[in-house]
């Protein structure tokens, strides 16, 4: 008689978010069954654009995948670091570091990558309106209940549902975010600017606020700001676009034309925030992904890329596995270390970025004018190289 063909595990995701989309299309690669629980009502993604790094591309490529992510957005070659009212402080190129890592950094719609990543998972099933409450590990087996009655059972469970995970307050207990203590806002709108061309993107730094210029596709612009306040008010703003337009009152015309030209309706608000980082991501057949696992603050413009690392390194972890929670074990250890490194990075950077003594940001300035290109070119190196999976993880056992 022929070898009996072994059952495909069947991984249940939490969130149906970039990662939980990431998760579907990589587990689904590698011959996981997938089921996808959302608590929206619908599988419209929220929030504006993102940067998507050249880590996420290379790692994505180690399954064959590609989302065509240059048709979809936009690739930008540097970074502009202004002044608040547009003076040059120096240019960051990406270009030739994109050329070693053999990918290039892309400015994308949120919706359009989304779109993307659900064409890859070849349109999984997704439950909408299912608000996870605990689960609990039987077995081999893990079992989900539902606050709206209804329960799922998998081989897997995997917690790709964000900041406010329900897979990681149980697995980690009660927790307080860490916030620093600013608002962002975020807007993608069209707009045409004589400075705003070619794959633009800029940073302009003022004292305790910051602005952020990219060009996507077409005539859309992705904007963002940052505003220094309490954690309280950050988190409760609730203000409206005149108060916007008033604090960045003097700033670089393109800066002003980009607030002015925005519907109030679609600018959104934000506390800054983040976790302090978690060593333990789940126990037996259950894990955590992206912004479950390791929240950071948006300086290194990594959360997406990081999310992706995380989907394809748990793939390549769970190929051919016999054990599933030791292959959830493999993929958490190989994953530790540069995800603490990232919220660790991105916390330090964001203090920096949103210093409002005078002299502090003439300190900021200079350093950053006068820091060797190598130095600087390298710390984004690191960022942007995915360091690979487990060897264990790609050979299959």
């Amino acid at each position: 008689m022929g070898k009996r063909a072994r059952r495909r595990p069947k991984a249940l995701i939490m969130g149906a978010g970039i990662g939980g989309m990431a998760a579907a299309a990589t587990l689904r690669r590698v011959g996981v069954d997938v089921e996808i629980y959302e608590r929206a009502g619908d599988l419209r993604p929220g929030g504006s654009a993102l940067s998507l790094g050249a880590n996420a591309r290379v790692a994505l490529r180690t399954l064959d995948l590609d989302l065509d992510v240059e048709r979809r957005g936009r690739v930008y070659p540097a970074l502009r670091l202004c002044t608040a009212t547009g003076d040059p402080i120096r240019t960051v190129p990406f270009t030739r570091i994109g050329d070693r890592l053999g990918a290039q950094n892309v400015a994308i719609h949120r919706a359009d990558l989304h779109q993307a990543l659900v064409a890859a998972a070849g349109d999984p099933p997704v439950r909408l309106g299912a608000t996870a409450r605990r689960f609990e590990v039987t077995g081999d087996r893990v079992r989900v209940e539902f606050r709206e009655g209804q329960t799922a059972e998998g081989d897997l469970l995997i917690g790709a549902d964000g900041f406010h995970s329900a897979v990681r307050r149980q697995v980690a207990g009660p927790e307080r975010p860490r916030e620093p203590g600013y608002v962002c806002w975020l807007a993608t709108v069209g707009l045409r600017h004589p400075r705003i061309r070619d794959g633009y993107a800029a940073h302009y730094w003022g004292r305790g606020q910051r602005f952020g210029l990219v060009q996507l596709d077409g005539d859309q612009v992705y904007w963002w700001g940052t505003l220094n306040m309490t954690p309280a008010a950050a988190r409760g703003w609730s203000g409206g676009k005149a108060d916007i337009e008033r604090a960045y009152a003097g700033w670089a015309e393109e800066v002003r034309a980009a607030v002015t030209s925005t519907p109030e309706s679609a600018i959104i608000s934000v506390p800054a925030r983040d976790r302090p980082f978690l060593e333990r991501w789940g126990h037996g057949p259950v894990t955590l992904l992206g912004d479950a696992a390791h929240p950071m603050l948006p300086s290194l413009a990594q959360g997406a890329a990081l999310t992706i690392e995380d989907a394809v390194v748990l793939a390549h972890c769970l190929r051919d596995a016999v054990d599933l929670p030791q292959a959830l074990r493999r993929y958490e250890a190989a994953r530790r270390e540069r995800t603490r490194w990232m919220v660790r990075e991105a916390y330090s950077l964001s203090r920096v970025e949103q210093w409002a003594h005078p002299i502090a940001d003439l300190t900021r300035r200079l350093y950053l004018r006068w820091l060797p290109d190598r130095l600087l070119d390298r710390r984004n190196e690191i960022a942007l190289t995915f360091p690979g999976c487990p060897a264990s993880a790609v050979t299959p056992q």
